[in-house]
Parts: structure tokens; sequence; C-alpha cells
């Protein structure tokens, strides 16, 4: 059985035209995808809601150090914050989330799956099963 877990915060957008405005985030984790986490950000007026999907250990390590290229890299900020870097089709938005948020998430995280045990938490079977009903 999956089990979730979502921590709710404010962030900011530090090299944004606006970076001291406070946006709604979400950071979400389930047991079913152990190696992802989720970054949401809920729909605002005309806007649609938007998700990234990235590794949790990349969001680990990025809290510490740089780490990450590609779609989405992580690193430490000014005190009490974490970067995540957002590259899209469209450009990139750089998003600061607070530190004790990003740590708090992820000491949950690895309480529900810990390092080493991601394996112990995927369906492969079921899997297996709904892309073969897919095709």
């Amino acid at each position: 059985m999956a089990v979730a877990t979502c921590w709710s915060t404010t962030v900011t957008l530090p090299h944004s035209p606006h970076p001291d405005l406070a946006v709604e985030a979400g950071l979400h984790f389930d047991t079913s995808l152990p190696y992802a986490v989720r970054l949401a950000f809920p729909p605002v007026g005309r806007i649609d809601a938007v998700e990234w999907v990235f590794g949790r250990d990349l969001l680990n390590e990025g809290r510490l150090a740089p780490a990450g290229h590609g779609d989405v890299t992580v690193r430490p900020g000014a005190v009490g914050e974490v970067l995540v870097t957002l590259h899209g089709g469209t450009g990139e938005a750089v998003v600061s989330i607070p530190a004790e948020i990003v740590t708090g998430f992820l000491v949950e995280c690895y309480s529900l799956v810990p390092a080493g045990r991601e394996g112990d938490h995927l369906d492969v079977d079921g899997l297996i099963t709904r892309v073969l009903e897919a095709s």
C-alpha cells in the first residue's frame, strides 16, 4: 500500500521581476514512486497547475552542494534557502525553498523509504501489466 506525504510552503522566484512575491507550492512524495519527488504549484487565476518531477536524491544532494544537470538542478542558496532551477522549453525559473522545509520533507521521505530500499516499494509486475494493457 502506497503512502504519501506533502509539505505545503511558500517559495519565491528570486530571479523573476518580482523576487519577493510569495508563491504557494508543495513538495510531494509517494512511496509507490520511491525515487522521485514532485514540486507542484497550484493553479492561479488563468494559469494551470504546474508540476515538476525529479529525483529525491537530487534534492537531498543539492541542498548541500550543487547537483544535477539538464531540466532540474539544485544548489544551496543564501543562508536558509535551497535553490531549484527548472529548465523548460520557454526558459528557466529559479525557485527558492526554505531549507528547513526541504530538510524536514526529506527526513520524512527517507523515514518512509530509506535510501537503498526503494526497490522494496516498486511494483514491477503491476507496471508491466499496465504497459501491456495500454498497448
